[in-house]
């Protein structure tokens, strides 16, 4: 049986531990801004490890960029970004060709993985698809590669794709393979760890709530609860749910952070908002307590159906304490309730 990729494995684990001024402006595309040094690596905004001689190259033409090295530093770029660096001259439009192409093949690859666009389900050919589109350096495809791979149980094949996005410098890439080497319980798990903190530093959500976790827990060179909170509430204010929730607990009992019930409250109720159903078991207790019963019932209505056999007790014990119309209007807002929109990155 093959084993559950690293995206669904993560969504089923518990949440909280038992200088040169002769370069022109360039605004073609949405890179970030960097400060010039005479540190060559330092004035690559992609980071992607990419050495040049600023004595031998002629900075002042974009154009002169050789086509290994272009394709190097846009091989993360989705399909507008693509677009755009393809305009700003003829030698990146041809240089970048085989990533336009790649994210074709990445497109087919979807459709014939998730069986969209009039297709049906075919593994086989997505691969073959998404192999075409890494083999031309994108890494969104790469790691499309590696998640399918993992899926079919080919685990070294999915690490091996991950590791090669990830030395490019994908985020996703770097999250994953940190999770499979950690899932591998290799005994140096610091690999893992390092991968982890690349993509936590690069913004990637997901990461640094793994991150963070892997401190909770101990999974890294040590525990450290401290760091712990500041990653999930790094990846909280980047709109992942499973992070908010454990905010809301840091906040609760004062682990990592100074305890403030009132920032609990806040982060438990973005939670319960986003459909965390362990969020809205605790955000409709904290409402009973305080007697607003309508929308405590709402929470403890909307926990039950996601399977907190606990919250289903707690509501009928509150149901008999009010009226018909007031059940009614409960439940009617429990049924026209709609979570709202997190990030899954």
């Amino acid at each position: 049986m093959a084993s559950a990729s690293p995206e669904h494995q993560m969504n089923n684990q518990r949440t909280w531990p038992c200088k040169s001024d002769s370069i022109p402006p360039f605004t073609a595309f949405s890179f970030q801004s960097a400060k010039h040094t005479n540190n060559p690596r330092k004035n690559n905004p992609t980071n992607h490890n990419i050495q040049f001689n600023p004595r031998n190259q002629d900075f002042s033409n974009f154009s002169q960029l050789p086509d290994d090295v272009l394709l190097k530093i846009a091989a993360t770029f989705t399909l507008p970004n693509l677009r755009a660096a393809s305009q700003v001259c003829k030698s990146w439009c041809d240089g970048l060709r085989p990533l336009r192409e790649a994210m074709l093949f990445l497109k087919y690859g979807k459709r014939f993985k998730h069986g969209r666009g009039g297709v049906k389900v075919n593994l086989n050919k997505a691969l073959e698809s998404f192999l075409k589109g890494a083999a031309r350096g994108s890494t969104l495809a790469m790691v499309d590669a590696g998640l399918l791979y993992w899926e079919m149980g080919r685990k070294e094949k999915g690490i091996a794709f991950y590791r090669k996005a990830a030395v490019l410098g994908d985020p996703a890439g770097q999250c994953n393979l940190g999770i499979c080497l950690l899932q591998a319980n290799l005994p140096d798990r610091e690999e893992a760890i390092k991968w982890l903190y690349k993509a936590s530093v690069a913004g990637y959500v997901r990461a640094q709530y793994q991150l963070a976790l892997c401190l909770h827990k101990g999974r890294g060179p040590s525990r450290n609860l401290q760091q712990a909170a500041r990653w999930y509430l790094k990846a909280a204010e980047g709109g992942y749910v499973r992070a908010m929730y454990n905010t809301a607990m840091c906040y609760s009992v004062g682990e990592g952070l100074v305890q403030s019930h009132k920032l609990a409250r806040k982060w438990m109720k973005r939670a319960a908002d986003r459909g965390h159903s362990k969020a809205q078991f605790e955000h409709g207790l904290s409402l009973f307590s305080e007697g607003n019963m309508t929308k405590a019932v709402v929470y403890l209505e909307l926990a039950t159906r996601a399977g907190e056999t606990a919250a289903d007790h707690v509501k009928h014990v509150i149901l008999q304490e009010m009226s018909t119309s007031s059940r009614d209007r409960a439940m009617l807002l429990a049924d026209n309730w709609r979570p709202l929109p997190s990030s899954s990155r």
